[in-house]
């Protein structure tokens, strides 16, 4: 099964309402889906997030690089030949996501071709991820209601809350008015995206030591090299990499050099073929990792269910799973559902992001 052509659809969704953290905001979800075409008339699908805050790409950058290079690289290549695909991507710095989609809707393909899902190829672990929703920055009491919710609705007990503000005074009361209103059997963690510097990320551990937060994430700019060290060396709970570890190199440099010792895998960034070696690294090296979220779609969820369900490292802890619960509209023609807090793996043939057109052709940029 040969790839033909690569396509790239820009497409806007609205936000409920706009998500804040620290380091940016967003009111809607200008993604960009990708298809991989093929000579069986096979189509792979996947979703990219632009994250110009984070990763520097756009949606304009994405549809660019995937039509005017990787298409043209990649038509004429066997879907199975993942490896090369890696490598003919990788002469081309940086575009984490739109690298990951391309690798995604390619193991999209080959499930279909061979009528397994892809959880399946991957490793086939479980059947499900349990889910941890993400709260942003509002009052304490107005996100420990809107956790119950959850709580009640979905049946999450795991929840992240965005810090990283100014004064830290602000995260530290949310994450007491969390833990008192939430109990001690919730799991709760925090993530600062690199709002604060070590010295003030340190006092938070200090202040929220007694509130059983199970790890922090990014709490600083990864390149306060020397705080960050002592900050991972001191803290009492485990401080993770995300943003300062998209990829296998910056994720061995992070863990090897003390920067972290708990890592996010993100598929959109990383794909399903770069991810599996970053699990194995971790692994290796005794590091936990959790399955962490774009402010994605529902297929860019389903690719993270996808991914997290095929091993047991990723499924050792809660994934970040609900956030397209914050989108007015999604794409996907059967709607994910999170009962009992789990998602389960769509026991179809490929990842399961079977598109609605109308919808698609309704969003779309162009």
């Amino acid at each position: 099964m040969n790839i033909t052509r690569i396509e790239a659809i820009p497409y806007s969704i609205p936000y409920v309402h706009p998500l804040h953290f620290a380091s940016g905001s967003v009111t809607e979800a200008d993604h960009v889906l990708v298809r991989v075409h093929t000579d069986e008339g096979i189509v792979g699908t996947a979703d990219t997030p632009p994250r110009p805050y984070t990763y520097g790409e756009t949606q304009k950058s994405i549809v660019a690089v995937i039509e005017d290079i990787f298409s043209p690289q990649l038509s004429g290549l066997d879907a199975f030949a993942r490896e090369r695909m890696q490598t003919v991507m990788d002469r081309t710095f940086h575009n984490q996501t739109a690298k990951g989609a391309v690798d995604i809707a390619v193991w999209d393909a080959i499930g279909q071709l061979l009528g397994q899902p892809v959880s399946t190829l991957l490793g086939g672990y479980t059947d499900h991820m349990s889910v941890s929703h993400m709260l942003g920055f509002k009052p304490a009491e107005q996100l420990l209601e809107i956790a119950l919710e959850f709580r009640e609705t979905y049946g999450i007990t795991t929840f992240k809350l965005k810090t990283g503000r100014h004064p830290v005074s602000l995260d530290v009361e949310a994450a007491r008015v969390l833990r008192e209103g939430l109990g001690p059997e919730a799991r709760i963690y925090m993530d600062a995206n690199r709002g604060w510097s070590a010295n003030e990320a340190s006092e938070v551990l200090r202040l929220t030591a007694d509130f059983g937060m199970e790890f922090l994430e990014e709490p600083d700019d990864a390149r306060e090299v020397m705080g960050r060290r002592r900050l991972v060396s001191t803290s009492p709970i485990p401080i993770a990499a995300d943003e300062s570890a998209p990829n296998l190199g910056t994720a061995a440099k992070e863990l090897l050099s003390g920067g972290a010792n708990l890592l996010a895998i993100k598929t959109a960034r990383s794909g399903f073929t770069e991810a599996t070696k970053i699990v194995g690294l971790a692994e290796g090296l005794g590091v936990d990792v959790y399955v962490g979220n774009q402010i994605d779609t529902q297929v860019g969820t389903i690719a993270s269910v996808t991914f997290g369900a095929a091993f047991s490292h990723t499924s050792k802890r809660a994934g970040e799973l609900s956030n397209f619960l914050d989108m007015a509209d999604d794409l996907l023609t059967e709607p994910l559902r999170i009962v009992d807090g789990k998602i389960h793996v769509r026991d179809v043939p490929g990842v399961g992001t079977v598109i609605d057109e109308d919808k698609l052709a309704y969003y779309r940029a162009r």
